[in-house]
Formats: C-alpha cells, sequence, structure tokens
C-alpha cells in the first residue's frame, strides 16, 4: 500500500474535496430550480434526525481505527491491524442494524411529534438504507486513513459525488408530478444511491489490497498485542468520547432545525415560508460558506494519524509543525473566500441559485466563516491528542449557547431567520475560541498574532481590489465581470502574502504535483 506524507495525502484529499465540492454544486445550484426552496427545506428538514444517527454510528469509530491502525503500522504490528478493522467492523454494522430497525419501527411517532413539517415523511423513509452502507464505508475509510493512504476515500468520495449529482436530479424531477414531498424523498433516494456506489469503490479498492498483500500476509510480522489493552476496549475508549463530541452538534443541528421552525412560527412567519427560509440556509447559503472546507476537511483527516504516530514516538516538535502548517494553510487559503462571499453576496445568490432574496444571509454568515476554516484542524488536534472529552465540553457549550440564542432572537418578529443566522454564527466563532485555548493548554502551540494582522491587512486590500475592479472593468456579462474581479484580486492577495513572508516558495515546493516549480 502506498503511505502518503502528511502535505501530499491532504493535498490528494483537497483534490478530491474540491472536485467533489464543485460537483455538488450541481444539485445545490438545480434543485432549487426543480423542487424550489420550499422543496429543498422539505429535503434539508429529514437530515438533521439522520446525522444524530450516522453519528452514532460513525461519529468516533472511524477516527479510533486511523489513530490505532496508524500506532501499530509504525511499530509493524499487521496483525493487531487486521484485529483493529475486524472489531471495528462488527461494532458498526451491530450498531447500523439496530438503528435502523429502530427508525422504522418509530418513523410515524418521529415525523409526528419531532420533526417540524409531516411532510419530510417519505424522505425519512428514503434515507433509512444510509446507516448501514455509510458505517460500513466510514470503517473502511478509517482503515485507509491510518495507514496514510488517502487515495481511496479520495477516489470513493467522487464517485459517490457523481453518482449523488445524477441520481438526486433524475429522481427529484420523476418524482415532481406526485408532489414536493415525493420530489424531496426523489432527491433522498439519490444521496442513497451516491453512498451505494462509494461503499462499491472502497469495496474495489479493499480487495485489491488483499490481493496484492496476500503474498507478504504468510512471512511473520511484528506483534506486540499481549502488551496492549483489548482492541474493542481501545476503539470505545477513543470512539465513545469523539461520538459524544460529535452528538452534542448534531443534535444541536437535529434542535437547530426544530427550535428555528417553532421560533419563526412565533414570530408570525405561516410554515411554508419558515420551511422554504430554512431550506434556503442550509441547503443554499451554508453549503456555499462550507466551499473552502474541503481544505480543512483534508487537513484534519491527514492530521490525526500524523499527529497520532508522533505522539506515539513522543516527537513533541512534529506534533508542534504539523499543526502549525495546517492552521496557517486553513488562514490562509480560507481569507480570499470571506472576501468574495461578502462583498458578491447579492450577484453569489442571483447567479448561483436565482434567488438574490437571500443574499443578506450569505453576507451576515461570511463574517464567521474564517473560524470555520480554522475550526477542523483544532478539533482533530484535540483528538490525535487524546483530548476528545475537552473537544466535547467545548462542542457542548457552542451548542446550548446557540440553542438559546435561536429561541431568543429567531422569534422576535423584525430579525426571524436572521436571529438565527446570528446564533450559528456566535456558536461557530464560541467553539473554535475554545478549541484555541484547549490547544494552547495542551501542548503549548500558538499561532503568531501578527500573522492574523498581515493577513486581517491583505483581507482588506483585496476587497478594496475587487470593488474597484468590479465597478471599473465592466464586461459584457456580470458574471464575467465577477471573475475577472475575483481573479485580479485574489493574485494581489497571494503576492502580499508572499511579500509578507506567510507563506515563501517552500511552502509552494511542499504540493504534490505542483512543487516541482518551486523547487
Amino acid at each position: 500500500m502506498t503511505k502518503q506524507s502528511f502535505i501530499k495525502g491532504a493535498m490528494i484529499l483537497l483534490a478530491a474535496g474540491i472536485v467533489n465540492r464543485l460537483l455538488g454544486f450541481v444539485p445545490r445550484i438545480a434543485l432549487p430550480r426543480i423542487i424550489g426552496a420550499e422543496g429543498v427545506g422539505l429535503y434539508q428538514l429529514a437530515y438533521p434526525f439522520l446525522i444524530v444517527l450516522l453519528t452514532v454510528i460513525t461519529g468516533g469509530i472511524p477516527l479510533a481505527i486511523a489513530k490505532w491502525i496508524a500506532e501499530a503500522e509504525s511499530i509493524g504490528d499487521t496483525k493487531r491491524v487486521k484485529h483493529i478493522f475486524r472489531t471495528a467492523m462488527i461494532l458498526t454494522i451491530s450498531i447500523a442494524v439496530v438503528l435502523t430497525i429502530g427508525m422504522l419501527l418509530f418513523a410515524p411517532f418521529i415525523i409526528r411529534h419531532i420533526l417540524p413539517d409531516t411532510r419530510v415523511y417519505r424522505a425519512f423513509l428514503m434515507m433509512t438504507p444510509m446507516l448501514l452502507i455509510v458505517g460500513v464505508s466510514s470503517v473502511f475509510r478509517g482503515y485507509f486513513q491510518g495507514k496514510q493512504n488517502m487515495i481511496p476515500s479520495a477516489v470513493s468520495q467522487l464517485a459517490e459525488t457523481i453518482v449523488r449529482i445524477i441520481g438526486s436530479l433524475f429522481l427529484a424531477y420523476l418524482f415532481l408530478p406526485m408532489g414536493l414531498e415525493w420530489a424531496a424523498a426523489g432527491a433522498m433516494l439519490g444521496v442513497v444511491a451516491g453512498e451505494i456506489g462509494g461503499l462499491l469503490v472502497l469495496l474495489w479498492k479493499y480487495a485489491r489490497e488483499k490481493k496484492k498483500a496476500a503474498a507478504p500476509s504468510e512471512l511473520p510480522s511484528h506483534s506486540s498485542s499481549q502488551k496492549q489493552p483489548p482492541i474493542l476496549r481501545k476503539l470505545l475508549g477513543l470512539s465513545i468520547p469523539v461520538t459524544g463530541s460529535k452528538l452534542v452538534g448534531s443534535l444541536s443541528y437535529l434542535l437547530e432545525s426544530i427550535f428555528t421552525a417553532r421560533s419563526l412560527a412565533a414570530a408570525g412567519i405561516v410554515t411554508g415560508i419558515a420551511t422554504a427560509q430554512y431550506g434556503a440556509l442550509q441547503g443554499m447559503i451554508i453549503p456555499l460558506l462550507l466551499l473552502p472546507t474541503a481544505l480543512t476537511y483534508s487537513l484534519a483527516v491527514s492530521l490525526v494519524p500524523s499527529l497520532s504516530e508522533a505522539a506515539a514516538r513522543g516527537d513533541k516538535a512534529l506534533i508542534q509543525k504539523r499543526l502549525h502548517q495546517s492552521m496557517r494553510i486553513a488562514l490562509v487559503s480560507g481569507a480570499p473566500f470571506v472576501v468574495v462571499m461578502g462583498l458578491f453576496a447579492e450577484p453569489l445568490c442571483r447567479l448561483i441559485y436565482d434567488h438574490p432574496e437571500y443574499s443578506p444571509m450569505l453576507q451576515l454568515l461570511s463574517l464567521a466563516g474564517i473560524f470555520i476554516y480554522l475550526q477542523a484542524p483544532l478539533q482533530a488536534a484535540l483528538q490525535a491528542l487524546n483530548k476528545p472529552g475537552t473537544a466535547l465540553m467545548n462542542t457542548f457549550i457552542g451548542a446550548a449557547v446557540k440553542l438559546v440564542l435561536i429561541v431568543q432572537l429567531a422569534s422576535k418578529p423584525e430579525l426571524g431567520i436572521y436571529g438565527a443566522i446570528v446564533a450559528i454564527s456566535v456558536n461557530i466563532v464560541l467553539v473554535t475560541i475554545l478549541h484555541g485555548f484547549s490547544v494552547m493548554r495542551s501542548i503549548g502551540f500558538r499561532m503568531n498574532f501578527l500573522d492574523f494582522l498581515k493577513v486581517g491587512a491583505a483581507m482588506t486590500i483585496m476587497g478594496a481590489a475587487a470593488q474597484w475592479t468590479m465597478n471599473h472593468f465592466v464586461l459584457s456579462t456580470e458574471w464575467l465581470s465577477m471573475i475577472m474581479a475575483c481573479l485580479v484580486s485574489i493574485i494581489i492577495y497571494m503576492l502580499l502574502m508572499i511579500w509578507m513572508r506567510i507563506i515563501d516558495r517552500y511552502d509552494m515546493a511542499r504540493i504534490p504535483w505542483l512543487g516541482v516549480w518551486f523547487k
């Protein structure tokens, strides 16, 4: 199996992530045009409950697999690697089967008493197969990531995205004559088809690896399994706190959808409009804001096995180096997106979604964007350094504050959905700051404050350049003018980053494939 370096592994996942995010915008753009914002709202309202159950199944197990396999690989204990994988697979399938049965049995009760719109029933039923499919896929991904081979995860993500796009749009269009609820169910069924496609790719990659390893597997391998605690105990020891941390987030997402709908109703907004507003927020605006997290997700996934391996060897210098690399890349790469989304929210929403009325949502949320991009590496560091309980507490505090603010603000008629957006923004900023303080206390890591000032200055100059270009170089169509303004301003931003020595040619040289031009 091919093992990649930290940067190369992150860049492989980044390449797949960028392609997936760009492809993922095809249904984001097309689906509202097919089923409208209200149909998207029904589709999105079914998701939070699914996310809660998926978190129970996959919240911490893949990360635990990646961590413990990376440690076993570092000492050449191949026998323990196989044992970890098998134990995790049995555990995951068992949990998934139990939750799937429970989800089907209690579906009518959940729809009537928990979810805010009964029309999500069919979409809810369509998504039940995902519990088992995603659970099995997550074990394979954790296995490959533990071996620091990011290619199978990247390829499976790409396959899943392509199948999901085709399936969701085709089935939503096919079911639309039967009503919005059926169209939303069709879109959800397309998501299930995508997950099946991704799983098939992982099974194929795993089968190929087993075939290649068949001959050498007969050779004796190093083993230290007698000196280590039982596999199941190790898996649960890390996965339970991590799952708890993610469960707080997913439960807060579920409660967010319920509280937002109830609060909007209290503000005098009818159910159909409230569903449409929530669908616009979760199905259009937040996905646009999360586009740069293709990079931060890639960094976080690569960071866990890399830091775990370094921690197992007691290499504190490498831990500091890897975390600093991740934070600097997240900061430098995320900042331009914040500027673009803040300045061009209205044309973006009009050109992408044909709904310019939702642009104030994007402008308001973009203020918290940079904190979103810094949060993933910090959380991954806490988990890799055996501090999942700390991450759990930070997430819980942020979720509690968010839900209280949603009830207080979104129920005010003058604020409505924007009260919920303020609450979500406060949650993002608060959790990121808490994670940062926790990492500083744990390993003494701290970012250079001057770097933040330099990036902030570069963002200001970039924004001025983008606005000036947009106003003074009007091309034949608005989207061409906006693309030119973005390109000019991003070039200026990158030159400023080099001039301020935030990045240098040695950073560029570490990028796979492109780096050869900077060596």
